[in-house]
């Protein structure tokens, strides 16, 4: 199997179970945009910051963390230094086991301000979004649920749309960074879409699973079985003792948007058959 067939075979897998529409999302790519993406980190060193964090019932959901530490353990594995960007009490939860960047700003002149800043301090290779909420076309920010989140949330927009380098973003609604790159074909979704875009937009049905999406392709090229280094349980469990909740449920669970730990488990190893490791 060849990177563009592989990188096809993880579009799918990404969006099989299509729990929030986004089959709808992937049609609307240019096809290989998990390729696209992995190849911005092929061979990367320095600075990538990896922005995550969504507020929900005065905590942080799951889904987006697990993956921004997923993702960074990898990078780090790799030779790059990740640096995750989020605001509190996420930004506390972390602090003392991963290199952070504490978000502040509450407003978007704020943001614009504290993201040039830190851009041309950190001065990154890359630029990532997980499971980061997205400015809506009124400047404010959305759950699934239709609710106004802005006054819990700290704005990671300006980081990539005032970077320099690459910009990636994952989501899996459509009210994330990124989505604002296929704003039009999600109008018709009952959400309060994203209009923040980024260089490349990936897809999946849990935006932790596109992490792993990437993570795949990373680890083919190194010839690293990164993916087998990952335990969603364990950093479920990792984020649970420090107050996360379920973005679906709300609940302080060893769960990813309702699903238990086991359906992301099942993503890593069919993507590790995908990419051919040894005995999978």
């Amino acid at each position: 199997m060849n990177d563009l067939t592989l990188s096809q075979a993880i579009e799918a897998l990404m969006v099989a179970r299509n729990l929030r529409n986004m089959q709808v999302a992937r049609s609307a790519l240019l096809p290989d945009y998990y390729l696209r993406a992995a190849q911005m980190l092929r061979d990367i060193s320095g600075t990538v910051i990896i922005g995550t964090g969504f507020p929900v019932a005065d905590t942080f959901e799951t889904d987006g963390p697990l993956g921004a530490i997923a993702l960074y353990d990898s990078l780090q594995a790799l030779g790059a230094e990740p640096v995750i960007a989020c605001g509190p009490p996420l930004s506390d939860a972390l602090a003392k086991d991963y290199r952070v960047l504490p978000l502040v700003a509450r407003d978007l002149a704020a943001a614009n301000a504290e993201a040039a800043e830190q851009l041309r301090r950190l001065n990154p290779a890359a630029v990532i979004s997980i499971e980061r909420p997205g400015l809506a076309e009124d400047g404010r920010y959305y759950n699934m649920r239709g609710e106004d989140i802005t006054a819990r949330c700290r704005f990671f927009d300006p980081f990539l749309t005032l970077a320099s380098c690459p910009t990636i973003a994952i989501g899996d609604g459509g009210n994330e960074i990124g989505m604002g790159n296929i704003r039009a074909a999600i109008a018709s979704l009952d959400i309060h879409a994203s209009v923040t875009g980024c260089d490349e937009l990936l897809v999946a049905d849990v935006s932790n699973w596109g992490a792993y999406g990437l993570i795949a392709l990373l680890a083919r090229w190194s010839g690293r079985d990164l993916l087998a280094a990952i335990s969603p349980l364990d950093i479920l469990d990792y984020l649970s003792t420090r107050g996360s909740v379920d973005g679906v449920t709300r609940e302080n669970t060893l769960t990813e948007d309702g699903l238990p730990a086991t359906e992301g488990m099942r993503v890593i190893q069919e993507l590790r058959i995908l990419t051919g490791f040894p005995g999978h």
